[in-house]
């Protein structure tokens, strides 16, 4: 299954704000069995969350975040995964 990273440019939300969305994505991940929610990466200085799925395709993320009501400002395909551990 591909990997993707997600971009949302996102205004500074609240924990509670945060974890509504979060409730959001989930519901509808029930809806599509082939896309799943890894995790995510809050950046309040950036303004950016970053989050990496699972998917068959970046249209498939795109539709996941429609029916959600959540941005989406870039998909960037994972080509290769690495870790420390990789190289020790």
């Amino acid at each position: 299954m591909p990997r993707y990273i997600i971009e949302r440019a996102v205004p500074a939300l609240s924990r509670e704000e945060l974890a509504e969305a979060a409730r959001r994505s989930i519901a509808v991940l029930q809806d599509m069995p082939g896309v799943r929610w890894i995790r995510s990466y809050v950046s309040d200085v950036e303004g950016k969350i970053y989050c990496e799925y699972d998917a068959p395709s970046a249209e498939a993320i795109r539709e996941h975040a429609r029916r959600a009501g959540l941005p989406v400002d870039r998909i960037a395909p994972v080509a290769l995964e690495i870790s420390p551990a990789m190289f020790t």
